[in-house]
């Protein structure tokens, strides 16, 4: 009798303990009585009738993450590689239909996703996939959620965090953007160096400019000059043919002395005599003399002037007279 009263002891003491059951934070827990669904049970200790009851299946809460990873064609003919992140949860209040309604949540949230993506992708050209991305992952969220709702689950968000297109397109498309980046340099290179060529003519035709000013004023000056050598030369006697031949000469001289001041210049001089200096000076006082004198015959020689009446007119610009008409 002892012996079988503390097996029955022990027995009670066990039942009793499986009475009472324990819930995690962020868990729900299905009750089931015979096989069928009792009740839900959330955090906390909790009571179920012994061997009557049982605990079918723990759900949880908590936020959880599936990565799904897509191969699909763009518009433009491209295989890419997509991988999807979806957030999503259980909704305490539908936990009967999470744990009841799907037996692989997962596969059907897997399922969802390749329709969506496999729909939106190839609408798409490659650089708009990589441009839009968020667009598709909105859309992967708006189909989600209208699906999923029905089952206790919750779509936080969808993100698209990978898109890898095939390694021959992705060298591709680096070769493309450094060809392109080189034209932008080679444009910008040209626009310095048309900078650069445009200052450069602006400079030269500003020193073109000051140059000639200069040569101007060089000339104006060595004019003066000539004038007043020519005043000095007739305060003493020499009248101004002899002084102008007079003159250039001694610029002739100085400009055979500036030539041979120079090392690197060479200076050929042509057959000369004692006498040339002498009868270049001749030569110029007489060409001066010459040409003043076929100057003063050309004022007093008369000229014609042609009317209108077909008349003609002798015009003598020394004769103070009045000019005579003769008919043709």
């Amino acid at each position: 009798m002892g012996t079988a009263f503390i097996i029955l002891l022990v027995l009670a003491f066990f039942i009793l303990m499986s009475s009472f059951f324990t819930v995690k934070q962020q868990t729900s827990v299905i009750v089931e009585r015979f096989g069928k669904f009792t009740s839900v049970r959330n955090s906390g200790l909790q009571l179920k009738i012994p061997i009557i009851d049982r605990i079918a299946g723990r759900v949880n809460l908590k936020i959880q993450q599936l990565d799904v990873l897509i191969e699909t064609q763009t518009k433009d003919n491209v295989f890419i590689k997509m991988k999807v992140s979806v957030q999503f949860k259980v909704i305490q209040e539908h936990v009967y239909e999470a744990f009841y309604k799907l037996e692989y949540p997962h596969d059907q949230i897997t399922a969802y996703v390749f329709d969506v993506v496999r729909a939106e992708v190839p609408k798409l050209i490659l650089d708009d996939v990589f441009v839009r991305k968020d667009d598709i992952a909105i859309a992967v969220k708006r189909e989600l959620n209208e699906a999923m709702t029905t089952y206790g689950y919750d779509i936080i968000n969808t993100l698209v965090t990978d898109i890898d297109p095939d390694i021959q397109v992705k060298n591709a498309m680096n070769r493309i953007n450094a060809a392109e980046r080189e034209k932008t340099a080679a444009m910008f290179e040209s626009e310095a160096q048309r900078i650069r060529i445009v200052a450069k003519a602006k400079a030269e035709a500003e020193s073109k400019k000051l140059q000639g000013q200069g040569i101007a004023d060089q000339r104006r000056e060595i004019a003066r000059g000539l004038v007043e050598s020519v005043e000095v030369l007739n305060h003493v006697g020499i009248n101004s043919q002899e002084a102008s031949a007079l003159i250039v000469i001694t610029q002739h001289y100085d400009t055979l002395q500036a030539i041979g001041a120079d090392t690197n210049s060479n200076l050929i001089l042509l057959p000369n005599s004692p006498q040339a200096a002498s009868d270049m000076l001749n030569s110029m006082v007489t060409s001066f003399s010459a040409s003043n004198i076929i100057g003063e015959e050309m004022k007093r020689q008369p000229r014609k002037v042609k009317k209108t009446d077909n008349t003609d007119i002798n015009y003598n610009p020394s004769d103070t007279s009045e000019p005579t008409e003769t008919a043709q």
